[in-house]
Parts: structure tokens; sequence; C-alpha cells
């Protein structure tokens, strides 16, 4: 996946935003609450998003995967996808869905509401 097709693809998330922080790096956020990090290093895109306990589990070991630096040593359930074979395509536009929805079920019911986002 190229930046631009991580950046159109996240921000056709509802109720996203985006912000360049940290060196360079795609922040995208919803209700202010980041759910991926897109960057590189080397030339080599990485991306880096949240995922359940049992997904952080299954993908922290595999090739071109790993625990996110900083975040993951902090406790927190993140892998960045850092080099091939890694993921495909479609399996990344997955979890980066799913960590949309990981961090916005987070979000008070109130903020939630005033997004147009699930109750």
């Amino acid at each position: 996946m190229t930046h631009e097709e991580y950046n159109a693809f996240c921000g056709s998330l509802p109720a996203t935003s985006h912000v360049v922080q940290w060196g360079g790096a795609h922040v995208w956020k919803v209700g202010g609450k980041v759910f991926a990090v897109g960057g590189q290093q080397n030339g080599e895109p990485r991306y880096t998003f949240k995922v359940s306990e049992i997904s952080y589990e299954v993908l922290k070991e595999q090739p071109g995967l790993r625990p996110a630096p900083y975040l993951a040593s902090r406790g927190m359930k993140w892998i960045q996808h850092y080099a091939e074979p890694g993921l495909s395509d479609d399996e990344l536009r997955d979890y980066l869905r799913q960590s949309h929805f990981i961090v916005s079920r987070g979000l008070s019911k109130k903020m939630r509401a005033e997004l147009g986002l699930p109750g």
C-alpha cells in the first residue's frame, strides 16, 4: 500500500481527522484519538495500528510485522507493518478498519453521537 492509498483509505473512514506530526508521520484520529500512523524509514513504508489482544498475539511474530516501537513497549496493543511480506493491502485495510473501530469504541457515548458513530 502506498502512502497515498493509506491516506485515502483512512480518510474514507467515518469521523476521521488527519495531521502530519512526529517528524512527518501521517497520523489519523477519530474523536481526537490516534488509530493509525503512517510513515517511512529508509524509504520503506511503515504503518502502525491498534489491535485486539488476540490479533496482537497472532501478528507480533509474523515476518514484516512487529510490536509497534514506543507504543507496545508501554503495554499498548499496537502493531507495526514495516517490511515485506507483512500484510496484503486488503489485510492492512481490514486492520486499519478494526483499529478505527477499537479506538472509536473507547470514546464516550456523547462523543460518538456527536461524531455520528454507532452508539
